[in-house]
């Protein structure tokens, strides 16, 4: 049965961000917690990179959390010959009408599926740099503004696969959470191939809310109380991180407002309508990693993120 906003919220006083998580993890089994960090760059109005070796569930997941929220959903193949027009859109000379005509690419979604995004070249990943940070595309002088909420999931394969570009810096920066899922537990993968979860549920997934309740959701979630020591102690972390010296990429200013803006969303799973330290601590690895040691396995480089975080002072109160 379809989990949905409206009938949990008559039964009980249970969240929406705790909903979709529960119902995008009737799909991805086993993976709670990065289905958590998914959601929670969802309600931050953030974009989500998964990267992790072929055939272990990043687009299902990435399927799963399109479906869970409603809106326009498209979808994108990268590969080498994907063109940036065939991500914005493109004029075309209407011949009745003497009149250019622009056609909407799939980047005009609430939702971009962008599977095997370093198949494609770096021209391509650069049309997305626009859409991504400013929520608007210019295509021949002219801007369009993109639906809202706008949320960008990328899959990509390890950078030593064969076919793959590395992603350019900018396009990297914009992603601000970064997961990779693993392969499943035994258990899990025997539920998997006796027919439960996986493809099988994401078939008769429903959304859980509208397009609409959700970016109502996500402007309340960015007025979340961030007290100034918690502010300092996110400052504190990204300041350890760009001082070792062993990080290979600057963090950005636009990395330390990804930090508070997915702790805030993190709060929000927590049921706290404000960001505590552990928010802070919880999320940072996963935003701070894929732009501190690009080019490195997730793992190892969220690994390093966590034993810098261990050195830095947590505030004892938000």
């Amino acid at each position: 049965m379809a989990l949905t906003y409206e009938r949990e919220q008559a039964q009980s006083p249970a969240s929406l961000p705790r909903l979709l998580v529960d119902s995008v993890e009737t799909v991805v089994l086993g993976k709670r917690r990065q289905v958590e960090l998914s959601v929670a760059a969802l309600l931050s109005g953030s974009h989500l990179l998964l990267e992790d070796e072929p055939g272990v569930g990043k687009t299902v997941l990435a399927n799963a959390l399109s479906k869970v929220m409603g809106g326009r959903f498209s979808r994108v193949q990268g590969s080498p010959d994907l063109l940036p027009s065939d991500i914005v859109g493109v004029n075309t000379f209407n011949t009745e009408t003497r009149t250019w005509q622009f056609h909407h690419g799939p980047v005009f979604s609430n939702v971009v599926l962008f599977d095997e995004l370093n198949r494609s070249t770096p021209r391509s990943q650069s049309a997305l740099l626009e859409a991504m940070a400013e929520g608007q595309t210019t295509v021949d002088g002219t801007t369009y503004r993109l639906p809202q909420p706008f949320f960008v999931v990328a899959t990509q394969n390890p950078i030593d696969h064969v076919g793959t570009f590395p992603l350019v810096e900018g396009q990297r920066d914009r992603f601000d959470v970064a997961i990779s899922l693993g392969l499943p537990s035994r258990d899990v993968e025997r539920t998997l191939l006796l027919g439960e979860g996986g493809r099988n549920a994401e078939r008769v997934l429903e959304p859980v809310a509208t397009a609409e309740t959700l970016a109502q959701l996500q402007s309340a979630i960015a007025a979340f109380h961030v007290s100034e020591p918690v502010v300092d102690y996110a400052l504190d972390l990204v300041t350890a991180v760009r001082a070792t010296g062993s990080g290979r990429q600057l963090l950005s200013t636009r990395a330390t407002q990804s930090l508070v803006a997915v702790a805030r969303a993190m709060a929000s799973l927590r049921d706290r309508h404000y960001v505590v330290p552990e928010d802070i601590a919880d999320v940072a690895p996963h935003v701070l990693a894929h732009r501190a040691r690009p080019g490195e396995p997730l793992p190892v480089a969220a690994s390093w993120i966590s034993e810098i975080i261990a050195t830095v002072p947590a505030p004892t109160a938000a």
